[in-house]
């Protein structure tokens, strides 16, 4: 898929945020002087197109009293893809992506409380057969990390 201005347009300024607004994708349009219509169609094209992997809220989970942790895993070649599929089922489970290293599958645990993400890695562990190792932050920073389009 090639991008156009007003594709470029609506990912830009969706990376600044998204209203919160019984009628969020309203707002966007009026924003960005596009029909609403074309704006939601717009986005099912890119995400079909995987332009777009995701469009939707990134909580900051300890912020609101849980806890997060950066997981990885070493997948055998050939495993991986059904080891992924495993994973994802858990609904704790965000940004699994693979990586060319030996641990090769990284993925975020998003939780209520600080000991169910060891409990979801025991999980995890047992329905795959691979060790979960776990990465909590120590120290946060804030980057502001946006991609232009």
């Amino acid at each position: 898929m090639t991008l156009d201005d007003t594709d470029r347009l609506i990912l830009n300024h969706l990376q600044e945020g998204f209203p919160i607004d019984p009628n969020p994708f309203q707002v966007v349009a009026k924003e960005l002087e596009i029909p609403e219509a074309e704006l939601i169609e717009r986005l099912e094209v890119m995400k079909a197109a995987r332009v777009i992997t995701r469009f939707g809220p990134f909580y900051d989970a300890a912020a609101m009293g849980g806890a997060f942790c950066l997981c990885a895993m070493a997948i055998p070649d050939g495993e991986f893809d059904a080891v992924a599929r495993q994973v994802n089922t858990h609904p704790e489970v965000a940004h699994n992506y693979e990586r060319t290293h030996r641990l090769n599958m990284w993925f975020v645990l998003a939780t209520e409380t600080r000991d169910e993400i060891e409990e979801v890695a025991e999980r995890i562990e047992a329905q795959t057969g691979h060790r979960v190792w776990l990465f909590p932050k120590l120290q946060e920073f804030f980057i502001r990390f946006r991609v232009a389009a």
